[in-house]
């Protein structure tokens, strides 16, 4: 007979972690380790686009290689995140060294198992299924429907119309109605920023379909038999042609899959989910379309500046600046909003901001406009640098600011300091 689990909060921040492997299963584990401060060692020759984000913006260290023995050196915890032969030598050598191991491909061998998680505010729930992780998530999904009802631990089970238990606000399952594909947005960056029937799709997906700027603890609540597929495009970096997203979500659904297609913000906010409802429709296959809260106003919400202010803005303007102002592919007239009043809102504009600045400043707007720019609002890596039009370009060159970031031009800026 087997004994049970000792289960433990690990307190992560600081602490070297290894991660062997760049898959899947990586992108899944990896944010909940990041999110817990811990000081993350990736052993893999490659990475999915969505790992390599993590190590280019320096959040871990990727160590391009297999793993070595010595990779454990210092290391609290281990986790596998492959299917290959290297999997008995980490074991082997976390036995040795005293490092608990997490398996992800065999739970059997491991001597530490991830549990089912769900996170609301400062709540962490972790359940253990004793090694059947559908258990571990089905009484995951209930307790987290308890806590986004407002319920209390202790609160009765709601009834369905014949008086028997059911969980609260479940719909029924995509993958009983058949195949069919879900343009989810994820919201800005913040986990708790994703719509409720969002959420729910996630639960009910047998294929998750996801950009690289969508939030990471979102894909580690995921069932572990969920196919996560890739399709993270990194700014001027690998991508994935559209086509083939296109096609992934086609042929997944007419297998009759449940698909999600998880896009970071909302998914007709730059975000070409216009282009994959399309495809869709084409091939006969249903499309549900969940809006998302748009980083162009949560990113400078979230350093404190609204887009409008009574007396100060009436409208404000939403507009990619990911080609140069002097390009012949631009569809953008700087010229006209050089001359608008309100806010300026710029996404994708980092590498062109200069260009941009420079145009607007050209064509009318003042060169002290007050400006602000949100890197990877709402997370826990936002950074924000404030300055003017005029100076914005150099100011944010000096500070090191990178993508994913949003620019803010008008009056706006410091309206609500205090």
């Amino acid at each position: 007979m087997s004994a049970n689990p000792y289960p433990l909060g690990l307190r992560l921040a600081g602490r070297r972690v290894v991660v062997v492997g760049g898959g899947a299963v990586a992108t899944r584990r990896v944010p909940a380790l990041l999110d817990a401060g811990a000081d993350v060692l990736l052993v893999a020759p490659e990475l999915t686009p969505a790992l390599r984000a993590h190590a280019d913006a320096g959040r871990l260290h990727w160590a391009r290689r297999r793993f070595a023995v010595d990779d454990l050196d210092g290391a609290w915890l281990v986790q596998v995140a492959v299917n290959d032969p290297v999997e008995p030598a980490v074991s082997a050598a976390a036995g040795e060294r005293r490092i608990f191991c997490v398996r992800a491909d065999d739970r059997a061998a491991a001597t530490a198992w991830t549990p089912a998680v769900t996170r609301q505010g400062p709540v962490t729930v972790a359940v253990l299924g004793g090694g059947d992780p559908r258990r571990a998530m089905a009484v995951r999904d209930a307790v987290r429907d308890l806590l986004a009802a407002g319920a209390g631990p202790l609160a009765p089970p709601s009834t369905t119309g014949d008086g028997t238990a059911g969980a609260p606000g479940r719909a029924p399952s995509i993958t009983a109605r058949g195949g069919r594909v879900a343009l989810v947005g994820a919201g800005p960056g913040d986990p708790e920023l994703i719509t409720v029937k969002g959420r729910r799709l996630l639960t009910e997906a047998d294929v998750v379909v996801a950009d690289r700027l969508v939030p990471g603890l979102l894909l580690d609540e995921l069932r572990p038999e969920v196919e996560l597929v890739d399709a993270a495009k990194i700014p001027y970096g690998p991508a994935r042609a559209q086509e083939e997203i296109n096609r992934v979500l086609v042929d997944r659904a007419l297998a009759g899959k449940a698909v999600v297609r998880l896009k970071g913000g909302d998914p007709y906010v730059f975000g070409r989910g216009g282009e994959e409802l399309l495809a869709c429709a084409a091939a006969g296959v249903p499309v549900t379309v969940v809006s998302g809260v748009t980083s162009a106003i949560a990113a400078p919400a979230g350093a404190g500046v609204p887009v409008t202010h009574r007396a100060v803005a009436h409208e404000f303007t939403v507009v990619s600046g990911h080609v140069p102002p002097d390009s012949p592919a631009s569809m953008v007239r700087w010229e006209h909003l050089a001359g608008l009043r309100g806010t300026l809102v710029i996404v994708m504009g980092l590498k062109n901001l200069g260009a941009i600045s420079a145009t607007l400043v050209t064509h009318g707007r003042p060169a002290d406009t007050p400006a602000v720019v949100v890197q990877e609002g709402t997370t826990g890596d936002q950074r924000t640098v404030r300055s003017t039009l005029g100076g914005v370009a150099v100011d944010v060159a000096a500070a090191g600011l990178r993508p994913p970031a949003v620019v803010l031009i008008g009056d706006v800026v410091g309206v609500l300091d205090t």
